[in-house]
């Protein structure tokens, strides 16, 4: 983390010297004329349930709050913001908090603060009139209590833009996100069938209070995503046409100026793309300022492809006829983009074709892909040829830190969203025919949820090594802590910390670091040895290790 806060550093002091030009964008706001302004009045029917005409949110025993909201963008939005108001200030402080602890130097705030308004410059021209529109009404409803960091509207407008420049300035995918599909002779009925994992983690506060929205425009298709209070654009939707969208992020370069952020773009495709030809022509129109795989689901289509994106460069990425499968992770597959050296490096370096390579297997295992097995592949922990690689390794297809898991049934208009925690709760199924296509739809006071075809939740949660998991998770921050701080352990530590995830290879390198830097080389390198036998994550980590332990064997020379 002192990488990539130096890093900041550099760009922020470089951003202030040139930040001519944010005077525009400082000054600007969205086009509101002709939209319903009226102020919502929302009704308290309970903690759990909160009305306003036609739009409601509540929360159903799965703990996923749904939210159903109609209209034109400030009247929609309006209301999303009315709704979820106590959500959306909960959000915001968890997200500056987090924020907080990557930068606690109010110096160092105070210069990202300002790149931002620089980088962010141009983004309000790369956003669309209206879903700036939502925004601000959306921004109505944010806390004061940040308006240090810049005014509500333009600070919810930036926050559409955080996954893309924390993705580009980190120069790395935040999110490990896995997703498939499967259709014709890959699929158990033979209709497409889609599933992902979001893992995007910024905190297990961030992620208690998800979202499940459907949203019915006064333009465009009605549309479901899953999302949190605040939030826009689309990470995983699907349309009443039957046309799903889902984004995996891929290794960028470094731009200097932002664009269109990514789930924007896939809101409006999933708003306004019937088809793969529609999403591929909306996807063309707008420039992105980060690399990204969108998986395209299409009813219309009776299939899958994935439109692959970057800053200087397009792709679409088919696979033949007879393959009725798609599989994607965080490097591209299309002729245009596969042989980008960076794509190469992120082939080489990350844990995406181990992931990758992991679905295969599953689908060899799994000849006919339904929904229950689509869950367990989500929810699988293993890696390659079932071997053990410890609970949070993201070489895993479950991570244990997902947003959240998501499967869709597009052609019958069917849609799966996990519930907490990670994507191992019950999978709650929604019908968009019956949400959108009711004529006599009035709003309810009932979930939306067609709880006979909710899949259960993994067994795994009932077992001591999830609890053991959930303990390591404590444990680990405290060894963070211990290392950052370079204070002391208790003898009895280093034994317990390892045997609640004794097959993650972190835990031995930890410890050798601990003993490293305590001139214990003894026990460094035997820790250093024990990790280099585990399955390490990406090859710079196994290479930090390497180098670790021969740094240690020359000091017991």
């Amino acid at each position: 983390m002192r990488t990539v806060v130096s890093f900041f550093g550099v760009l922020i002091v470089v951003g202030c010297f040139v930040s001519c030009g944010t005077a525009k964008s400082l000054q600007h706001q969205p086009i509101l004329e002709g939209y319903n302004s009226s102020v919502p009045i929302v009704i308290k029917q309970s903690n759990t349930l909160y009305t306003t005409g036609n739009d409601f949110l509540l929360k159903n025993k799965q703990n996923l709050w749904e939210l159903y909201v109609e209209g034109d963008p400030l009247e929609r939005s309006l209301a999303m913001g009315s709704l979820s108001d106590s959500l959306l200030k909960k959000q915001e402080r968890v997200f500056f908090s987090k924020i907080n602890d990557l930068v606690p130097s109010p110096f160092k705030q105070r210069l990202l603060r300002g790149f931002l308004k620089w980088y962010n410059r141009k983004l309000y021209l790369n956003v669309t009139e209206e879903y700036k529109a939502e925004i601000f009404g959306i921004s109505e409803y944010t806390s004061h209590e940040f308006d240090h960091i810049a005014p509500r509207y333009l600070r919810s407008l930036y926050l559409h833009g955080a996954h893309d420049i924390g993705h580009a300035l980190q120069d790395l995918a935040l999110v490990g996100c896995s997703s498939f599909a499967a259709w014709g002779d890959k699929s158990e009925d033979g209709s497409l069938i889609l599933g992902r994992n979001f893992d995007f983690y910024a905190g297990d506060d961030f992620a208690k209070d998800k979202i499940v929205a459907f949203v019915k425009p006064d333009k465009g298709y009605p549309f479901m995503m899953v999302t949190w209070a605040g939030m826009v654009g689309v990470c995983s939707g699907m349309n009443n046409e039957g046309l799903t969208v889902t984004i995996n992020a891929s290794k960028s370069k470094i731009p200097l100026i932002a664009k269109t952020p990514i789930s924007i773009l896939t809101r409006e495709i999933v708003q306004y793309a019937k088809n793969i030809d529609e999403a591929i022509a909306i996807a063309k129109k707008r420039k992105v300022f980060v690399s990204e795989s969108i998986m395209i689901g299409s009813a219309a289509d009776k299939k899958a492809i994935l439109i692959e994106v970057s800053p200087d460069n397009f792709g679409v990425y088919e696979v033949p006829n007879s393959n009725n499968q798609l599989l994607c992770s965080n490097h591209f597959q299309s002729v245009e983009l596969k042989d980008n050296e960076r794509n190469q490096e992120q082939i080489l370096k990350s844990h995406s074709k181990y992931r990758l390579d992991k679905m295969v297997e599953l689908f060899d295992e799994n000849l006919k892909i339904n929904p229950q097995i689509a869950a367990n592949i989500l929810r699988n922990k293993d890696g390659l040829n079932d071997m053990p690689i410890g609970y949070g390794n993201e070489k895993a297809l479950n991570q244990l830190l997902a947003h959240h898991g998501v499967i869709f049934k597009p052609e019958q208009r069917l849609v799966w969203v996990s519930s907490n925690p990670y994507q191992l709760g019950e999978f709650v199924c929604y019908d968009l025919n019956v949400i959108f296509n009711n004529p006599n739809f009035k709003g309810t006071t009932t979930t939306l949820q067609k709880e006979v075809l909710n899949i259960s939740k993994d067994s795994f949660l009932e077992t001591d090594a999830y609890k053991k998991y959930e303990t390591f998770r404590i444990e680990d921050r405290k060894m963070d802590a211990v290392l950052e701080n370079k204070s002391n352990l208790d003898s009895s530590f280093g034994k317990n910390y390892q045997s609640l995830n004794p097959d993650y290879w972190i835990v031995y390198y930890k410890m050798g670091v601990y003993f490293y830097e305590k001139e214990n080389y003894r026990e460094a390198k035997i820790h250093f040895e024990k990790a280099l036998t585990k399955e390490i994550t990406t090859l710079p980590a196994k290479q930090e290790i390497e180098k670790y332990l021969k740094k240690t064997n020359r000091k017991l020379q």
